[in-house]
């Protein structure tokens, strides 16, 4: 077990260091630097599942990287990554959806579906976010939050692609992974566009996870 926990300790610090020299050939865009710890940092889900790791392990690790993202907000403990004082509860939210997806699907027995929720969080709104800003030249407004149009259609693939490759490696190609894929990646997409003070983070996840084990419950019945 403590090898296990030792892989996903090295694959943190990993992204972190990478953060960190990203911050240094691009230290006026902090955006970048958030998003590859946001991306990074999400695949510690996949090596959960692949390693095996223990829900409760998973989940101490969550209530700690809640604890220390919510004084990150008030002192500056993850520089680049949240800005004192930043309106966004946004990494807070990632960190108590990774801790309740596990609990649940662990639980169950059945990881795949909080991969799926995490990994449309990580890979989703974080390639949206950035193809949004670099060629989002059709906006929208959700709630008082902008969008883009080339963002959204970014996290509808992302997040289909995600969910049809999850759910075909435990299921098989089949044409209800098709069309959980395709609802989920629509509804996450929706969601991700309502992201007042970072709660697509928690939304999205548990959305997106909660929607594939519902859909597949109902289906395959």
């Amino acid at each position: 077990m403590w090898l296990q926990v030792v892989a996903v300790g090295i694959w943190v610090s990993l992204i972190l260091l990478s953060a960190g020299g990203v911050k240094r050939f691009a230290k006026s865009d902090s955006e970048i630097i958030r998003k590859i710890v946001h991306i990074g940092t999400g695949n510690v889900i996949l090596l959960a599942w692949w390693l095996d790791i223990p829900a409760s392990i998973g989940i101490a690790a969550s209530i700690l990287a809640s604890a220390f993202t919510l004084l990150s907000y008030r002192f500056p403990i993850f520089p680049g990554i949240n800005s004192v004082g930043r309106k966004s509860l946004g990494t807070f939210f990632y960190s108590v959806s990774i801790g309740v997806l596990i609990g649940w699907f662990w639980y169950l027995e059945q990881p795949f579906y909080a991969v799926i929720g995490i990994l449309i969080m990580a890979w989703g709104d974080g390639l949206a976010a950035l193809v949004g800003q670099r060629f989002g030249k059709h906006k929208y407004n959700v709630l008082g939050g902008q969008k883009s149009l080339e963002g959204s259609l970014t996290m509808t693939l992302v997040s289909f692609i995600i969910c049809i490759l999850v759910l075909q490696s435990v299921q098989g190609n089949t044409w209800e992974t098709w069309v959980i894929s395709i609802v989920v990646a629509l509804v996450a997409t929706g969601l991700e566009a309502i992201s007042i003070l970072g709660i697509d983070n928690l939304t999205v996840p548990l959305g997106s996870a909660a929607l594939a084990f519902v859909l597949n419950q109902l289906i395959l019945q």
